[in-house]
């Protein structure tokens, strides 16, 4: 059979509506206007809430991309942390094992989580709902367990690894908060640039064709198992981005960074966010990350507080707090 493209007579029609044109428009002046206003974050904030905000950024590229798996492509993956890790591990065994320079490790982190995200998901994209759920758990019990034992003693055990620096530009190291800050400010710019450009083309459309009729797009020509591997892969690729920055923002990297828990939080950012929402996403991530920190004395129940979010908004919102519209982001 020929590979075809999707038709929109057979499949969900996903163009935008008027009203979601112009809903895309607004977001399209004040993405940017917030983006360039978190810019002043170092020089008006505290040293913690600088802090808070280098986080804020690097979870909110690792639900982004958990976002092309689930609120795209429509698969259940409880492993996302498991990607997260390998780049942050990555990294770390790159720069303090072998003395690369940490920019240089980058690449290597996003190819590797990549590969490694194409290769798991080959044998199980076929499984549907919480089968393929309770697979990726597996693999994010086993991806703990053997960074726990030392795996072929680089991964320094269940202490993990300490004393990852900073970027270094001609010999000086960027290595305090504010420089990391707009470091991890200007790769989630470029994150949600590619999220832009992603469901603008025609591989995110086909995401989109097989998250809402899977068999209609397979009928049509579409490999669906090809391009579910390619949005484990991309999303991979991507986690691993945040894992290279996760590692440097906090100096180490330690098997407790990337529990199934980790997993779980990724997960119901997106679910309470709105799936295939950057909007919505980013708000579920401000959620989990930063509105606990306003409320200090509450911070330690922020799992109780977002796991009652996450009940009311299934129940009251299933499509999230900011859902995805018709062409919108």
């Amino acid at each position: 059979m020929n590979h075809a493209n999707p038709s929109s007579a057979q499949l969900p029609d996903t163009r935008p509506t008027a009203s979601a044109k112009t809903g895309i428009r607004f977001l399209q002046v004040l993405g940017p206007l917030l983006w360039v206003a978190g810019l002043a974050i170092p020089s008006v904030m505290s040293p913690a809430w600088i802090t808070i905000g280098g986080i804020f950024a690097i979870y909110a590229i690792v639900a982004l991309s958990q976002d092309i798996v689930l609120g795209r492509a429509g698969m259940y993956d409880m492993g996302h942390a498991v990607f997260f890790g390998i780049g942050a591990y990555t990294s770390a065994i790159l720069s303090l094992s072998f003395n690369w320079p940490i920019l240089w490790t980058i690449p290597v982190a996003i190819v590797l989580s990549a590969a490694l995200g194409a290769i798991l998901s080959a044998p199980i994209v076929k499984l549907r709902g919480d089968y393929l759920l309770v697979v990726t758990i597996g693999f994010n019990a086993i991806f703990v367990l053997a960074m726990k034992n030392n795996l072929f003693g680089l991964t320094g055990g269940a202490d993990g690894l300490f004393g990852v620096s900073g970027p270094s530009f001609f010999g000086h190291v960027f290595g305090s908060q504010s420089h990391l800050f707009y470091l991890n400010w200007v790769v989630l710019a470029i994150v949600l640039w590619l999220m832009r450009n992603l469901d603008r083309s025609s591989l995110g459309r086909t995401f989109r064709y097989i998250k809402y009729d899977e068999l209609a797009a397979t009928t049509l020509g579409v490999n669906a198992r090809n391009y579910k591997v390619a949005a484990f892969a991309l999303s991979a690729g991507i986690a691993g981005l945040a894992g290279t920055l996760f590692a440097m923002q906090l100096s180490a990297v330690s098997p407790g960074s990337f529990q199934f828990t980790d997993s779980v939080v990724l997960f119901a950012i997106v679910l309470v966010g709105g799936q295939a929402s950057v909007p919505g996403v980013l708000l579920g991530t401000a959620m989990m990350f930063v509105v606990p920190q306003i409320f200090t004395e509450f911070a330690q129940y922020r799992y109780l507080v977002f796991g009652i979010a996450m009940i009311l908004v299934m129940i009251l919102r299933p499509q999230g707090i900011w859902p995805a519209r018709k062409g919108a982001l």
